[in-house]
């Protein structure tokens, strides 16, 4: 299968049959996401993994009710950081030296660079830039959900502050981005199952400027 047949093959499940998906697909969709690049390899997002029914039943009302999240097999919670503190930066740069066997202090001036840049922005302004690199792995999650032939819901309507409280984010420095909800199709209850998929036109979304 090619990536594009895969895409076209995934919709965005609106019904689950609550089937399990096998833990290696997961793992696989999961894998595909810290593969992701990043802005500098800094890589300042995280996947949380959720399975109990219980804590998925708690997470419904807070996602408006929708069926996935207690259907679903898997949930995937992607989290951002709230802010590109000092050591986390330096952690990132320590750990690319000892893996790539580099010279210690390799890429210090870049390394300042960023630390400098990021010292006069806001705090809200760092997770915002975390939380698109957040949406990178979360898509390429997507695609790898649709080759493994898992079906997959992107979920952005959730409260994001109750989120985070329900699973002690606060307290680790992240903030809830998004929700992928993975679980195989309800195809006799999905109303979207059989739609055709619409996109724009090729002419109307891309220009080219030789």
């Amino acid at each position: 299968m090619s990536l594009l047949q895969d895409l076209n093959w995934r919709y965005a499940t609106k019904k689950m049959n609550g089937n399990v998906v096998p833990q290696e697909k997961i793992d696989y969709i999961i894998e595909a996401a810290r593969l992701a690049p990043t802005y500098s390899g800094l890589h300042h997002f995280i996947v949380i993994e959720i399975t109990s029914p219980e804590l998925k039943a708690k997470i419904q009302p807070i996602a408006m009710g929708q069926t996935q999240i207690v259907d679903a097999s898997h949930l995937l919670v992607f989290a951002a950081y709230d802010e590109y503190t000092n050591d986390r930066i330096e952690s990132v740069f320590a750990q690319q030296e000892r893996e790539r066997d580099l010279p210690a202090g390799f890429a210090t001036d870049y390394k300042n660079a960023l630390i400098s840049s990021f010292q006069q922005k806001t705090k809200d302004q760092h997770f915002e830039h975390s939380a698109r690199q957040a949406y990178i792995g979360f898509g390429l999650s997507i695609a790898a959900a649709a080759e493994q032939r898992v079906d997959a819901t992107p979920m952005e309507g959730f409260i994001n502050a109750e989120l985070d409280e329900l699973l002690g984010l606060a307290a680790q420095n992240l903030k809830s981005v998004t929700i992928l909800a993975l679980g195989y199709r309800d195809t006799e209850n999905d109303w979207l199952v059989n739609m055709k998929k619409v996109r724009k036109a090729k002419e109307d979304f891309v220009i080219q400027l030789n």
